[in-house]
This record gives C-alpha cells, structure tokens and sequence, in this order.
C-alpha cells in the first residue's frame, strides 16, 4: 500500500514538474498583449458599429417614414453589411483589429453564421454550406427560440389568471 501510494506521489510531482515547464515555455513564446490598447479597440470599434446602426436606424425613419416595429429592419440591414464584410474577408480583419469589440454586435451574429459556411463551401450545399453553416450560431438560435416561447408562456399564463392586464 505504502508503494503505491509513494508512486502516486511521484507521479504528481512529475505530473506538476511537467505543467509548470509547459506554462513557463508557452509564456515565454505567447505574444504580450497591451490590454488598455485591446480595450480601447474594442471600445471605439463596437461604438462605431452601433453609432452605424443607429444612422441606419436615423435613416429608415426620417427619409422611409417607418417608426415603432417596422424600424426593426434595421437589425436586418446590419446582418446582411456583417455578412458581406465577412464574404469579403473583412470582417476578420476588423476581428483581428477590435477582438470582442467586433463580436459584440449583431454584425458578430451574422459573421458566426456566414464564416463556417464559406469554410465549409468545398464539402457541397447541403454537407458544407448548409450543414455548418449555424454549427456556432444555431445553439444560439435554439436557446433563444426556447427562452422567447418559456416566456411567453409564462406571460400568458399570468395573463390567464389576471396578474397581467
């Protein structure tokens, strides 16, 4: 018993001897980030994009005369600018750039939708395209289907016994 327990023993010792190698190599070879730098790039970067879309926004209504719900085209509007930056290959480099500045937004969906698409395109329309096209977005998608009809039901069911008027 004594045995195997001073073999266990050694084995954690060179278990850890190892780890703290492998954490001092990978810290000695990973780049240094300047994180106010990063910061401040994910700032500006997610402000634009939503300054953008509120001029879009500005725009649906003072020049198509939409308001209240049918300015939710908006949303639309920068699903499909984050798509074609992301077909274009820009959106990586703005990815690169402001990090989780560019995630953040809607446009961040609508890359997570369209970038394993294009990766995938070699594989055919069904398999490639189609199949790995939400592999990051549909849990997203699933998640958000089944919270909007549990809250739902939930509202309905305090509308049904008068909580909710």
């Amino acid at each position: 018993m004594r045995e195997n327990n001073a073999e266990r023993e050694g084995e954690k010792m060179k278990s850890k001897f190892y780890n703290e190698k492998y954490l001092n190599y990978v810290s000695g070879i990973s780049p240094k980030t300047n994180e106010k730098r990063s910061l401040l790039h994910a700032f500006w970067v997610g402000g634009t994009i939503c300054v953008i879309g509120q001029f879009i926004r500005f725009m649906l209504e003072f020049f198509c005369g939409l308001y209240g719900d049918e300015l939710a085209g908006t949303t639309s509007v920068l699903i499909f600018i984050g798509a074609l930056l992301t077909g274009l290959g820009v959106y990586d480099r703005i990815g690169k750039y402001a990090g989780g500045g560019s995630i953040v937004p809607i446009t961040g969906f609508a890359n997570s939708v369209v970038s394993p698409a294009m990766e995938f395109k070699t594989e055919g329309f069904i398999y490639g395209l189609a199949a790995k096209m939400f592999a990051i977005a549909g849990p997203i998608i699933v998640f958000g289907v089944i919270g909007s009809v549990v809250v739902g039901g939930v509202y309905f069911v305090l509308y049904l016994t008068g909580i909710l008027v």
